[in-house]
């Protein structure tokens, strides 16, 4: 089972998590991204190209699924404002063993920063910015190539 989504309403944690459990997995291993209020963050938007978007998340789900033989996989991005502390991803993985649970978990999200088409916006009390890809992003998703 892969599931990958684009949405604008909170993440439902227990619904996903139990969707990627299954009766031949030995592991299910997850991250959850939150909205940060670094240097004063009150708020952060995402755009996204619909359609696009949903294709590429799907496309780095199939990807790790066959490279790890998973059971089952989701990847759950939210778009729209979101205000610091709220759930922004959550990727979940299912396999027979932890080590490919993990594995998976950390290269999708890895791969996810640099390769979903998303595009950011801080708001501050001074104003907002657009949020430039980091460079750390980058150089973690390189190992997986």
């Amino acid at each position: 089972m892969i599931r990958a989504v684009v949405q604008a309403e909170p993440i439902d944690l227990a619904a996903t998590l139990a969707s990627v459990e299954g009766a031949d997995a030995g592991a299910v291993a997850s991250f959850s991204g939150f909205v940060r209020a670094d240097d004063g963050v009150s708020e952060l938007a995402l755009e996204h190209y619909p359609g696009m978007t949903e294709a590429v998340l799907h496309g780095l789900a199939e990807e790790a699924a066959t490279r790890w033989q998973l059971q089952a996989v989701a990847v759950v991005h939210r778009v729209g404002p979101m205000a610091p502390g709220e759930r922004i991803v959550l990727v979940a993985t299912a396999a027979r063993h932890r080590h490919a649970a993990l594995e998976a978990c950390t290269f999708l999200i890895d791969r996810l920063k640099t390769e979903a088409p998303f595009w950011k916006r801080e708001r501050r009390a001074d104003g907002a910015s657009w949020v430039e890809a980091r460079e750390a992003d980058s150089g973690a998703a390189s190992r997986w190539r």
